[in-house]
């Protein structure tokens, strides 16, 4: 019951994102042009299609100059999931919280060569499959099994096992923010490549001086518009848009954070249920489940009810 009301109240959290960017976009972009129509200036001078390519041809080349194949193909997976708003919400939590209290479970309850068999081959692990979303995000998946082999080996001490979570976290969130600074990167520039096709312009003007003062004017105004085109885009568009890409790998990052509390806990003895709660804190209080919503997701179904509660 609580997780179908999670997972609608996602969908309804998902299509607010992509209402308040279409909202953003159209009262940004309509505030502009509207209140330069308003003023009596006309869209016909605006409207420049060949300073657009100059500005958004450059921009598009220097990305590809300056960031690798995989990043360029990282950019454009994460622009899709800061438009679609696919940032973890509160049914990813109860499922990535309840695969760690059934393999804390394991962990603590099992022999070892049964827990190996879920922690090798999480793809045909039952225990994995249960949470089809966490196994499909495969570096997580990786991450969790990783350490959970650690604490089987039974030789680590929890400070190393916490240095090491928070070099390879570190290293991941640089991995996942690396299309938000290229994003930057561009953002930064279009003013820059604004000018660029605005002095374009100029020259291309300076060669009609001997035109009518009218022909003169509307070739320097056409000009100019790349210098407006080039700012607009810059904190208009790019910037505000990279910044929707940080948002979203940095929530997406934060799920490593809850492994890391969660496991660290249980290793200096937490029960499994007590070590959730260490993970489940780290959770933003807009999207953290409530103890009631995480006892029901892991406590609270299958015939072993009595056993759990016991753990």
């Amino acid at each position: 019951m609580v997780a179908g009301f999670r997972t609608q109240a996602d969908a309804q959290q998902d299509g607010a994102f992509a209402l308040n960017f279409i909202i953003g976009l159209v009262v940004s972009m309509g505030c502009v042009v509207g209140g330069f129509v308003a003023s009596g200036g006309h869209m016909g001078v605006i409207w420049q299609p060949y300073e657009m390519i100059i500005i958004l041809g450059a921009a598009l080349g220097t990305f590809i100059v300056a960031n690798p194949l995989p990043t360029i193909k990282d950019t454009g997976k994460g622009i899709f999931e800061a438009l679609k708003g696919a940032s973890p919400k509160g049914r990813d939590y109860l499922d990535l919280l309840g695969l760690l209290y059934t393999l804390m479970r394991e962990l603590r309850g099992n022999a070892r060569n049964e827990v190996e068999g879920h922690i090798d081959n999480p793809k045909e692990s039952e225990l994995f499959k249960k949470y089809p979303k966490v196994l499909a995000d495969k570096e997580m998946t990786s991450f969790i099994c990783d350490y959970c082999r650690l604490i089987l080996i039974g030789n680590a001490r929890t400070h190393e096992i916490e240095s090491l979570m928070d070099e390879e976290i570190q290293t991941i969130t640089r991995d996942k923010l690396k299309p938000y600074h290229a994003l930057t990167a561009v953002a930064d520039g279009l003013p820059a490549l604004g000018i660029v096709a605005a002095v374009l312009g100029i020259t291309k003007a300076m060669g009609a001086l001997d035109q009518s003062p009218e022909v003169l004017g509307e070739l320097i105004g056409a000009a100019l518009v790349g210098t407006f085109a080039g700012i607009l885009m810059s904190y208009g568009i790019a910037g505000p848009l990279a910044h929707s890409v940080k948002v979203s790998r940095e929530k997406r990052c934060r799920l490593y954070v809850i492994i890391k509390q969660s496991l660290l806990a249980f290793m200096n003895g937490a029960v499994p249920l007590i070590a959730l709660e260490h993970g489940r804190k780290t959770i933003s209080a807009y999207n953290r489940p409530s103890i009631d919503e995480v006892e029901n997701e892991t406590m609270g179904g299958g015939g072993d009810a009595p056993a759990q509660k016991a753990a």
